[in-house]
């Protein structure tokens, strides 16, 4: 119940407006988020590259609701790959389509996310396509085989196990070469369209996780990129200890080196996994969001652990 008020509030304007006001409510989102500038965006990557962890920055934005505000959010965007470029850190960049202008015209945000492409081309960078609500998944990866196709390798995307659909995704992604983040998802769905139970979420989670791997073990040379940039084909993007350990059992079943699956968490989010497989040799990437935007990222964040709202709400009544 209080995971789909959370998710519900995430899209409420009224209630963005009532709790972006409370002091208590950055406070607490600042665990999630970096920071609200590009500054800060840049010191949290430096601290995480100085521990052995990779990044990648999401200036946060979704839903805009004009072309000047796409075009905005594509420019700020196109700062971030240039900063990464001139701090020379190990940090490639995640955005989303809606913060493009996908729900106005798919064709505005095509042409965004083009140029957020040739910019990142330019200067040697990766741009993972993130997952959005069922409604815009199949645009979404429509784009992002379409500017496979027009010859962007630098591109990849997100699949949500909890999503019937996903095993076809997968499958159809990993043999054009798109590199995947593989979560469970994070949005309200109705039982029609993705599992209701989070064992089966959890048993497609390990069937997407094969997919991947025995994808990965099909090509010559398995692994990640040379350039830490660029990610390998699967990414195991999970703070789930099981999950974490299936793909690591499956690697070894394989036959597949350590470097081909990156290990993906949330930024403030068990740092100490993070770490654990860091001396373990793995690849590890930290998802980290920043901007003035935060607000639907941090109700999304509430909804997955109740611990967190609980501390949201008895930060409220001690106001």
């Amino acid at each position: 119940m209080l995971r789909a008020l959370f998710i519900s509030l995430s899209k409420a304007h009224w209630a963005q407006r009532l709790i972006t006001q409370w002091r208590f409510a950055w406070k607490m989102a600042s665990r999630f988020i970096a920071g609200e500038t590009v500054e800060d965006a840049i010191r949290a990557v430096e601290q995480l590259n100085a521990a052995g962890i990779l990044a990648t920055l999401d200036h946060l934005g979704e839903n805009t609701d004009s072309q000047a505000a796409a075009e905005q959010s594509t420019t700020d965007i196109l700062k971030i790959l240039d900063a990464i470029h001139a701090a020379g850190l190990r940090s490639n960049v995640s955005i989303k389509l809606s913060q493009l202008g996908l729900v106005l015209d798919s064709e505005l945000a095509y042409a965004n996310l083009v140029t957020i492409l040739e910019r990142a081309r330019q200067v040697g960078n990766f741009v993972r396509v993130d997952m959005e609500d069922s409604s815009l998944v199949g645009i979404t990866l429509e784009l992002v085989f379409r500017a496979r196709t027009a010859g962007f390798d630098n591109v990849g995307t997100v699949i949500q196990s909890y999503l019937y659909r996903s095993p076809e995704d997968t499958r159809n992604l990993a043999q054009a070469g798109i590199r995947v983040r593989l979560v469970k998802g994070a949005y309200k769905e109705p039982a029609s369209v993705a599992y209701p139970k989070k064992a089966d979420v959890d048993a497609a989670f390990n069937q997407l996780v094969d997919i991947l791997l025995q994808a990965e073990q099909a090509l010559d040379a398995p692994g990640g990129s040379a350039n830490v940039l660029f990610p390998p084909l699967t990414a195991v993007g999970s703070h789930d200890p099981l999950r974490l350990k299936y793909a690591r059992e499956s690697l070894k079943k394989l036959g597949l080196p350590d470097q081909a699956a990156e290990f993906q968490f949330l930024y403030g989010i068990r740092r100490d996994l993070q770490q654990d497989l860091v001396k373990a040799g793995y690849p590890v990437r930290v998802y980290v969001p920043y901007g003035t935007h935060w607000y639907p990222y941090f109700m999304r964040r509430l909804a997955e652990r109740p611990a967190n709202v609980w501390f949201f709400i008895s930060s409220f009544f001690q106001k």
